[in-house]
């Protein structure tokens, strides 16, 4: 069962680490509170990311609800929705990378979208 979400109730988000190095081959630092959740997260090839779009986290980005599409100009505008865009009342990105390997609580993984600093608030396996 589904509990009701009051008008006004806010929600808090712990990162659980950072972006240590961004490029081909992004460097995740896993806070060392979170270290033993990291367990078998080896065994898998994919990973699903979320993090914080800190960079858009302001009232004026947050409000954004329609964006321009940069390849696809002729279509118009879009909801962000339907977008991919960081522009969102929630500033929440999820990618998916191919994890390379698992060293001392740091993740080396290939396809990751977010700049170095960007904190890391979940991951999932994939």
């Amino acid at each position: 069962m589904m509990s009701v979400i009051r008008v006004g109730e806010e929600y808090w988000l712990r990162p659980i680490g950072f972006v240590e190095k961004a490029g081909e081959v992004s460097e995740i630092c896993i806070f060392s509170e979170y270290h033993q959740g990291l367990t078998a997260v080896e065994d898998y090839d994919k990973l699903m990311i979320l993090f914080w779009l800190h960079l858009r986290d302001n009232p004026k980005d947050r409000s954004k609800l329609m964006t321009g599409r940069r390849r696809l100009e002729k279509e118009g505008y879009r909801g962000v929705f339907a977008t991919h865009s960081p522009y969102r009342p929630n500033p929440i990105g999820v990618t998916v990378v191919e994890l390379v390997r698992v060293e001392n609580g740091r993740l080396y993984v290939k396809g990751f979208d977010a700049y170095q600093g960007t904190p890391i608030i979940d991951i999932k396996s994939g």
